[in-house]
This record gives structure tokens, C-alpha cells and sequence, in this order.
């Protein structure tokens, strides 16, 4: 049932374990074992002489026996096992997925009916699923990540990616060590950490060390694969170590003067072709090449935390940014494993442009006196990972709001984040990091939520919220968000955005993006509750153009979009 149930793939000894394959052989055998097994079998097992597994017999006297008789055996014992098997399952698909509940609708007729009802159930269930607007939508989703890693990221046919060697890694912090695992472990290139003294270059090569060995606890990695990627990093204290980089990636933290400072150094030292990447979420590339030698050789790769999981990469080009230079950091991030979208640059870019009206409109709920719980609780039903405070916990408070307040410049009004915000901030409950936030978090796997917050905002929180429309109001901001960044030319299509937003912020897949999500709606009626919005909450919920010109013309982002990528 957990395989099925998550699709969870499984090594051959793992296979062994769990009966599914009758043998494990060297691959020089495979064959030879294969046959001797094909011509000696009778049955399933039998055949003469030693069996090449023992085999997985149920008997009364051993577990499996056991769990048969108790459960597939006995009508009670399976009706309270599939009773938990889906309180479990609905628990963590809210109601979102239906394959995972027809999967135990067809499991149960076979036990309880015979196989013949069972494989009819299937056939059944799987044609009415593979139809379904769910199944739909991640077939969309498929289809366009194997269309965009075919693309070299520019519209220029003559612009080629170079060839990356070494790569220098400036920061060795949790993003730092990450986007190091990256290149030694995914791309399989040397890689050179540079910190600005010796306990933080210490630190940072104990966190790639980390990420290695945790890979290797849990069989992911052999211990001579990961020797191997260990020795592919070296540290450095001085910025001459980077002589032979041909990539340097940036990852300090969000200051501006810093990543100047740090672009004239790496300039100072390196060759003419050298490629700056700022890991910058939310500054601008522009403003850090401001006084650089090389513009052209400067772009942003901003990678999402933690870096070694997360599977987007957004590459960052302005308008000086050479398209052989664009091209080579889409090819080296494919190279990282990652999926890969080229966006413009200017404040946030996209994901973090379109993420902080998000995350700002559950600090304003918060405020009107929703509670913690029920803000989460609200996202995640409709479909997210985690709730958006969970998420400001885990990225940092101090640091969602900086990056709000950089946006709140950049555009006014409708993206201030509400003032308790700061007061959380001053009172030092930053989120996961300092051990408080929106939540305690008291141990690992264990939180609470933190009840002073809702004196720090200035709120009593409510006792009975349903007649606020939680989830609509979040997500409407990323949605019109992901309008504007369309029609202003952040992203190059609507598929780069929903795949942006999919892979880099977890936006539900079953509803295949922001922009297909619009277009399943209708863009009239999205407009027509952005204005009903506004009228109650003022400028932040003002419609995109874009919103307003489909709804006139009974258009959709997918259907009718004459814009060409770039444009």
C-alpha cells in the first residue's frame, strides 16, 4: 500500500526485501541466472535444488502470515485497516488528489470481491482518472518541463554554452554549502568555497560534508562515491584561488555594497570570460553590475533553499547580459539537475515578485484577527506544502520582510507588508532559526504555534474565521502577480511562469500553475473578485492589465497568446 499509494520507487535490495523480485545478481550473471531460474521453476518457487531466495511464505508463525490473517483474511481487521489507510492518505492529500482514495476503492473490491471484480475496478477507475481535470494538469506539466529542457534559454540560435570547469562558490552558509553539493556531487565539477576567514570556511565545509554523509546514511550515495565528491572541494580564504574558475557563483546574504564589493574582487583576479552569479532573491543584477568591467559576463542565479532539493533554478539576464553567457548558466544548472527558467531582471524577479503579495496578504489576515492555524490550515487544503507563516518561519521572518520592503519601493503601496511584521522582527522572534516566530519551535519535528505574536501584531484572534475566503485571497495576489510579470515581459511565456512558480514554490500541480489556474477559472471571473477585493482592501488587489484585456475579449493566457517568448 505505500508504494502504491506514493509511487515511491524502490532499490533492488529493497525490491528483495519486500518480495517483488525473486533475485539479486551481479550483472555478468544476470542472464545465466535467469535462465537456470525460468527452466527450473514449477510454480512460482519450486524447481529442483536450493531455491535462489527463500521463499516469502505466509505462515501463522511469522509476521507476514500473521498481518495476512489479520487483516486481508478478516473482515473486521480490514475494514479498520483501510479506515486508517485513508484517514492517513486524505490527511495528506486534502482531498486534492483522487488517485490515492480510488486506489484503495480498487485494492479492497479485489480482496473482498476476487480478482475479476478487482482488475475491473482498475480498468475502471484508471480511465476515469487519466481523464481527469487533475491528471490533466500534470500531464501539462510534464510535457512542459521535457519542452523546456530543450531550450537553450535565448532566442539567439548562434549563442552556445561554454564549457564550465572549475567553479568558485563565494559564501559557504546553508545556500553556500548547498549550491557546492550541487556542483561537485549533480554536475561533477571541482569546485573552490572561498570565506572571508577561517572558522566560516571550516563551517561551510562541514555543511557540504553533511549533505554528503546524510546521502550516504540513508544509501543514496557509496562511501567511494562520496570520497569522490568530497576531494572535488577545496577551500580558499584569498580571491587569487579563483584564477581558475570559470564560473563564480555569489551566495552571501542580501546586501547590496557587499556583492559590489565582491563582483570588483573576483573581476580583479579572473579571466576575461569569467561569469558572475549573484544567488540574489531579490536585488536586482543590474544594480550589483553598476561599476562592473565586464557586464556582460554578470547574471543572477538564484537558487531556493534548501539548494540540494529544491528543483528550480531561476536564471537572471539584463539587458547587457551576453546571451553565450545566459546560455552556459541554463546548461550548467541542467547539469545540477535542476529545471531551469530564464526570467528578466528588475526587483524579485518572478518567484520572489510573485511570492511576497502571498505571503504579505496572510500577514494582513493575521491582522484582521485570523489565527495562525487557521491561515495554514487554509493554504495548505488548497493544495501548497506548508502553510505561507510555516514558510516565513522556515525562510526567516527579517528576511521576508526586507524583501518586501525592497518591493514595496520598487512598487508601491501594494506590496507594504503590514507594520506587526517589524515588531516581530525587533522583539527577535525571527522564525525557525532563532527558535521562535509565528510558531515555537521547540524541538526538531515539534512546534506550536507562539501566542504572543497576536499581542506583537496587535490583533485578538478570532474564534469562528470561516466566513473569510483564507486561500482565495492569498492566492488571488499570486495570481494577479504572475498576470503582471506576464504582460511586462518578467517571464518569457506562461509556461515559464507556472513551471516557475510550480517547481520554486510549490503552487499546487494538480491546478498546473497561477496561469492555468486563471485560465480554468476565467479570466472574467477572477477579475470581477480582484475588484470586489479591492473595494474592500484598497490597492493591493488591483486587477493586471493583462486580467482585465482577456476578460473583454473572452481570451485566455494559454489559448489566444499571440506574445512570443522575450517579447
Amino acid at each position: 500500500m505505500r508504494l502504491l499509494l506514493t509511487g515511491r520507487q524502490v532499490d533492488a535490495r529493497e525490491a528483495l526485501a519486500l518480495g517483488l523480485v525473486d533475485a539479486v545478481v551481479d550483472r555478468e550473471r544476470l542472464l545465466d541466472t535467469a535462465i537456470e531460474h525460468a527452466l527450473g521453476m514449477r510454480g512460482l518457487y519450486r524447481r529442483p535444488g536450493r531455491p535462489l531466495v527463500p521463499p516469502r511464505t505466509a505462515s501463522p508463525f511469522n509476521r507476514r502470515g500473521l498481518m495476512h490473517l489479520l487483516l486481508a483474511r478478516n473482515p473486521l481487521g480490514r475494514q479498520l485497516f483501510f479506515a486508517r489507510v485513508h484517514r492517513q492518505t486524505v490527511d495528506k492529500t486534502r482531498g486534492n488528489y483522487p488517485a490515492p482514495e480510488r486506489i484503495l476503492e480498487v485494492v479492497r473490491k479485489g480482496l473482498e470481491q476476487g480478482r475479476a471484480v478487482g482488475f475491473a475496478a482498475e480498468s475502471r477507475a484508471f480511465g476515469e482518472l487519466v481523464v481527469s481535470p487533475q491528471s490533466r494538469q500534470l500531464v501539462r506539466i510534464f510535457f512542459a518541463t521535457r519542452e523546456l529542457a530543450k531550450e537553450s534559454g535565448v532566442d539567439d540560435p548562434q549563442a552556445q554554452p561554454r564549457e564550465v570547469g572549475t567553479v568558485g562558490v563565494l559564501g559557504a552558509g546553508l545556500m553556500g554549502a548547498g549550491i557546492a553539493y550541487l556542483c561537485a556531487a549533480r554536475a561533477g565539477t571541482p569546485v573552490i568555497v572561498r570565506e572571508r576567514d577561517q572558522k566560516s570556511l571550516d563551517d561551510g565545509i562541514g555543511r557540504f560534508r553533511a549533505l554528503v554523509d546524510a546521502r550516504v546514511n540513508r544509501g543514496r550515495l557509496t562511501r567511494e562515491k562520496a570520497a569522490g565528491i568530497v576531494a572535488r572541494v577545496t577551500g580558499a580564504l584569498d580571491f587569487e584561488a579563483l584564477q581558475s574558475a570559470g564560473l563564480v557563483i555569489e551566495a552571501v546574504f542580501e546586501d547590496l555594497d557587499l556583492k559590489r564589493e565582491l563582483l570588483a574582487q573576483v573581476e580583479s583576479v579572473g579571466r576575461d570570460e569569467l561569469i558572475f552569479a549573484s544567488n540574489t532573491s531579490s536585488i536586482p543584477i543590474a544594480r550589483i553590475a553598476e561599476g562592473s568591467q565586464r557586464p556582460g559576463n554578470v547574471i543572477g542565479m538564484h537558487y531556493f533553499s534548501p539548494a540540494d532539493r529544491m528543483p528550480l533554478l531561476e536564471v537572471v539576464v539584463t539587458q547587457q547580459t551576453a546571451p553565450a553567457v545566459t546560455a552556459t548558466c541554463v546548461a550548467y544548472g541542467r547539469r545540477q539537475g535542476k529545471t531551469v527558467i530564464v526570467v528578466r531582471d528588475g526587483p524579485g524577479f518572478y518567484t520572489s515578485r510573485i511570492l511576497a503579495p502571498y505571503l504579505n496578504e496572510a500577514a494582513w489576515l493575521l491582522t484582521e484577527g485570523l489565527t495562525i492555524e487557521a491561515i495554514d490550515r487554509a493554504l495548505v487544503g488548497f493544495g501548497f506544502p506548508v502553510g505561507p507563516l510555516t514558510l516565513l518561519d522556515d525562510v526567516g521572518i527579517d528576511v521576508g520582510y526586507k524583501v518586501s520592503r525592497v518591493l514595496g519601493e520598487a512598487f508601491g503601496e501594494r506590496m507594504q507588508p503590514p507594520a506587526g511584521l517589524q515588531r516581530l522582527i525587533e522583539e527577535g522572534s525571527l522564525g525557525r532559526k532563532t527558535g521562535r516566530g509565528f510558531y515555537l519551535h521547540e524541538r526538531a519535528a515539534h512546534r506550536r504555534v507562539n501566542e504572543s505574536v497576536y499581542a506583537l501584531v496587535g490583533t485578538t484572534p478570532m474564534k469562528t474565521p470561516e466566513e473569510i475566503p483564507i486561500a482565495e485571497r492569498c492566492v488571488l495576489q499570486m495570481v494577479n502577480e504572475a498576470a503582471r510579470c506576464l504582460e511586462t515581459g518578467i517571464v518569457r511565456s506562461a509556461r515559464d511562469g507556472d513551471l516557475g512558480a510550480v517547481f520554486g514554490l510549490g503552487f499546487p500541480p494538480f491546478l498546473g500553475g497561477p496561469l492555468r489556474y486563471a485560465d480554468s477559472v476565467g479570466a472574467a471571473w477572477l477579475l470581477g473578485r480582484l475588484e470586489h477585493f479591492a473595494v474592500l482592501h484598497g490597492e493591493r488587489y488591483r486587477p493586471a492589465e493583462s486580467l482585465r484585456e482577456l476578460a473583454a475579449q473572452g481570451r485566455s493566457f494559454y489559448a489566444d497568446s499571440t506574445r512570443r517568448p522575450g517579447e
